[in-house]
């Protein structure tokens, strides 16, 4: 298992694992959002490795992003679920299975509204690296 798929699931399992930010996205933590989907939720977005080695340690730095789909509540329930988000997961010691977790960072957020559905999103960008 690379890296990457180790860091996934940990995120998933912690996001997952919070009663507080369930109640918030009844359509769950997925991996696309589906034409019919129940919203809000959080859809797992890009993720992006790359080699972080230095010359006595192998690591790896990772980007990755998460959505939060919303409809009714709008801007506002994006705006609470990515706030429970960054809680979460900024900063957070996530466990790694044979890896080691070294930081996880929030970078950045955006948030809009899409012409064509009327949904909101939020995008979160966080930065890790692993060993």
């Amino acid at each position: 298992m690379s890296a990457g798929n180790a860091l996934l699931q940990s995120i998933v399992a912690r996001l997952g694992g919070d009663a507080a930010l369930t109640a918030l996205t009844p359509g769950g933590i997925v991996d696309r959002l589906l034409p019919r989907a129940l919203l809000p939720c959080i859809v797992i977005g890009e993720l992006e490795s790359r080699d972080y080695s230095t010359a006595t340690e192998k690591a790896e730095e990772h980007f990755l992003s998460l959505e939060i789909w919303s409809d009714a509540g709008g801007r506002k329930r994006a705006g609470e679920i990515a706030a429970r988000v960054k809680i979460l997961l900024d900063d957070a010691a996530l466990p790694l299975a044979g890896l080691a977790l070294v930081n996880l960072q929030l970078r950045s957020s955006r948030s809009r509204r899409e012409a064509r559905t009327r949904n909101f999103a939020t995008e979160m960008r966080f930065r890790a690296v692993t060993e």
